[in-house]
């Protein structure tokens, strides 16, 4: 059985463009058994912080095979932790200052679904808790897989 993984990768610090192209092409390596696809790039306020720097955004759709012999939990946690290795690779800096608030940021991959799984985890709540505040996401993910619903009105 295959499942359709949503990323949303937003970077608003250094060179936009091409930490966005880095981070795609690491996903496409990573995820290389797996069909990708991706989004164009939409710009967008920051969210939930104030900064000068506007972010660049891209959705990505990774359709994978979902290894049946592990339960929804392990493999979304093992693919959150890829992802969070790609993201580490391409910039290590924090995403939050000291106290905990949002900050500008030359990369941040964000796991926003994986089909219609519901995990919640210390790590890892999936669908992304705030997703349906952000038409950055939403967007791109309509434009991806086409026909896609959401279960809250947008």
């Amino acid at each position: 059985m295959r499942i359709n993984v949503h990323i949303n990768i937003g970077s608003n610090s250094g060179h936009r463009e091409a930490l966005l192209e880095q981070a795609v092409a690491a996903i496409s390596s990573e995820f290389g058994e797996g069909t990708v696809r991706r989004s164009t790039v939409v710009e967008s306020e920051p969210w939930g912080f104030e900064s000068a720097n506007r972010f660049l955004n891209v959705g990505v759709m990774v359709s994978m095979e979902s290894d049946e012999g592990r339960s929804r939990e392990e493999r979304a946690l093992e693919i959150f932790g890829r992802l969070m290795e790609i993201q580490r690779s391409i910039d290590p800096s924090p995403h939050r200052d000291g106290e905990g608030r949002y900050i500008d940021r030359r990369i941040d991959i964000d796991l926003i679904t994986i089909d219609d799984w519901v995990v919640e985890t210390p790590e890892l709540t999936l669908p992304h808790p705030r997703m349906h505040l952000r038409e950055f996401v939403l967007g791109p993910m309509r434009e991806i897989e086409e026909g896609l619903r959401f279960g809250f009105k947008v």
